[in-house]
């Protein structure tokens, strides 16, 4: 069963579709967390609860909302069909989309609270010995956040490989295509393959074990 068809085209695509999602919640979510801990603009408030929204929005919510975004109808979707002849729906691209967004407030929250938590006397003390902001964020501002970092990016990594809801609306259930481990958990209980459910939710709970025990791990050395 561990080398069977069924069991390692879920688990590839399962991990390229987390890998991709985790990257680009890491770029977006690093740029905004830094963005809005060290700057004071009104409505920032607002936009910290907008970031954070899919943390508790139903996944089925933000399926739909991607739909009116990404559909052939939608705002984006219609553009990108229409210029280029993009369509991400049913698409493992619309997989990867649909899990970012889900994973992205965890790399967020946890940027933010790093980079909140780096004494701005530090930074000013690089500026006046002649750094420039990026150099400041490089050697500075990221080493000392790191951790928090990347203890919200392994979080949001196991969120995206458990992620069922919005995948599930905007990517379908496609076998070799779209087919995560978690819809295929939802196939093989439908289909009454109860073994087959048992060993995949087994395989998805051990890899999002090793990852909570490892970002636990980097929270608890960062706060000693």
């Amino acid at each position: 069963m561990i080398f069977s068809e069924e069991v390692l085209v879920p688990l590839a695509l399962t991990l390229r579709v987390a890998g991709l999602a985790t990257l680009v919640c890491f770029v977006a979510g690093v740029a905004a967390a830094w963005f809005v801990a060290r700057h004071r603009f009104p409505g920032r408030e607002v936009l910290d609860a907008a970031m954070t929204l899919p943390m508790v929005m139903p996944p089925t919510v933000l399926g739909y909302y991607l739909i009116v975004v990404l559909g052939r109808r939608g705002w984006i979707g219609a553009w990108l069909n229409d210029t280029f002849g993009i369509t991400l729906m049913f698409t493992w691209q619309g997989a990867v989309i649909a899990a970012a967004v889900v994973a992205y407030p965890l790399v967020y929250k946890a940027a933010r609270a790093a980079f909140e938590e780096v004494s701005p006397q530090l930074e000013n003390a690089a500026r006046t010995l002649g750094l420039g902001e990026r150099q400041v964020f490089v050697r500075v501002t990221l080493p000392l956040a790191w951790r928090g970092i990347l203890a919200g990016t392994m979080l949001a990594f196991a969120r995206a490989m458990g992620e069922f809801g919005a995948t599930l609306m905007i990517a379908g259930s496609i076998p070799g295509k779209t087919q995560t481990l978690s819809i295929a958990v939802y196939e093989a209980v439908q289909a009454g393959k109860d073994d087959m459910a048992n060993f995949l939710v087994l395989l998805t709970s051990l890899v999002c074990i090793v990852v909570l025990v490892g970002s636990g791990r980097l929270l608890r050395s960062r706060q000693s």
